[in-house]
């Protein structure tokens, strides 16, 4: 690992591990936003995962978000799965900030900018984890293996064919 990502990957972890603690340890503060949010999610859950028992408890789902964002944000910060953890975090952060930055349903002017703030700076973060989403630290990625081992194949495939004919050529020549 370099040291950038030594570096960053704690940094861009540590926003989550600590409001994944005070979402597991503090959700009431947060129930009457993410109404708008977990009241969609078993209806959802029962389309993707029919018969699958969901909580439609607002707290209960903001601790299951909570627990997320902390056990990715620590496996992130450690290296640990990095590209499935930053993914994790980028999929809870998606529905937290629906919920709890909803600047356009602010009709304060203050606490709209707040909330806009707030808003774009989860924006940037949501980016920053789907960079390092994809980040291949580096080693060439799944789709440029399988481009290249797909060359490969093709470049066999003619000295094959090459080899074939040649050899087709001398056996004809023998028997003829």
């Amino acid at each position: 690992m370099t040291v950038i990502r030594l570096i960053a990957r704690p940094m861009l972890a540590s926003m989550f591990v600590m409001g994944g603690l005070d979402s597991l340890r503090h959700p009431s503060g947060k129930v009457p936003k993410a109404e708008k949010v977990t009241g969609q999610v078993p209806s959802l859950a029962e389309k993707i995962a029919p018969g699958l028992p969901v909580p439609t408890d607002p707290a209960t789902l903001i601790r299951i978000n909570g627990g997320v964002q902390v056990v990715a944000g620590l496996a992130l910060a450690t290296g640990r799965f990095p590209r499935l953890s930053a993914l994790a975090l980028a999929a809870t952060l998606a529905p937290t900030t629906y919920a709890g930055h909803a600047f356009w349903e602010e009709t304060d002017k203050a606490a709209r900018a707040g909330q806009r703030i707030q808003f774009f700076k989860n924006v940037s973060m949501m980016g920053g984890l789907l960079l390092a989403g994809v980040d291949t630290e580096g080693r060439p990625g799944v789709a440029w293996r399988a481009r290249r081992a797909a060359k490969d194949v093709r470049r066999e495939a003619k000295v094959l064919a090459r080899q074939a004919r040649a050899e087709a050529r001398v056996a004809k020549a023998h028997l003829g």
